[in-house]
């Protein structure tokens, strides 16, 4: 008797699993077009803005409670699995090479997830990596103006355990005294790099 036609089963998972990594990478590859392009735009003036911002006892914040100091920006959350708690565990030990040489720099963690970042969730997450970062988020009302002013993409996507993450644009912003753009660090930068870059660029600023 003939064999009858053996049926080919197809993995139902395999499609969805291909999608989620297929999006990811062109999601990375978009975050480092960007990050390139950003980084060697000729016209940075137009890279940040007013912001008003709660911090983790719900006071309001806004640049003009740093007026006159410089402030390293980073914007994150703190459902993030990988390169936010690197970046601040990172920019923590530059932080230490600078209060040695007693460099003034104010760090501020800047949530990019209003749904699930509280004021008093940021405030404790950042205590994990240094006293002395900022902590600041707030509404969706509050925090998508300041990721436009900032240019700070973010794309939303689940997990391998459907938990929702975010893929968002990463750098430091040294801001100067007024608010205004003094230079950007890559976040994959080492703690030394970020230290004597932070260093160059006071010393260019007169600091």
């Amino acid at each position: 008797m003939p064999s009858s036609p053996q049926k080919h089963k197809t993995n139902s998972h395999t499609s969805p699993v291909i999608f989620i990594i297929v999006f990811t990478c062109l999601l990375l590859i978009g975050a480092i077009i960007f990050r390139n392009f950003i980084l060697h735009a000729e016209n940075t003036r137009q890279i940040g803005g007013p912001y008003s911002l709660l911090d983790g006892h719900r006071n309001l914040i806004t640049q003009n409670n740093f007026k006159g100091h410089f402030t390293l920006i980073y914007f994150g959350y703190t459902h993030c699995i990988d390169v936010c708690p690197l970046t601040l565990a990172t920019v923590s030990e530059a932080l230490k090479e600078l209060e040695l040489q007693k460099t003034p720099i104010i760090p501020l963690f800047i949530s990019v997830d209003p749904t699930r970042d509280t004021p008093e969730n940021v405030e404790e997450y950042v205590s994990h990596f240094s006293p002395h970062i900022i902590g600041l988020t707030g509404s969706a009302q509050q925090i998508q103006p300041v990721l436009n002013e900032f240019h700070v993409t973010v794309h939303r996507y689940l997990g391998k355990s459907k938990e929702e993450l975010l893929n968002h644009s990463s750098l430091l912003y040294l801001m100067g005294p007024h608010n205004n753009l003094i230079g950007l660090i890559p976040v994959d930068s080492s703690a030394h790099q970020i230290s004597t870059e932070l260093k160059r660029l006071l010393s260019e600023n007169q600091l």
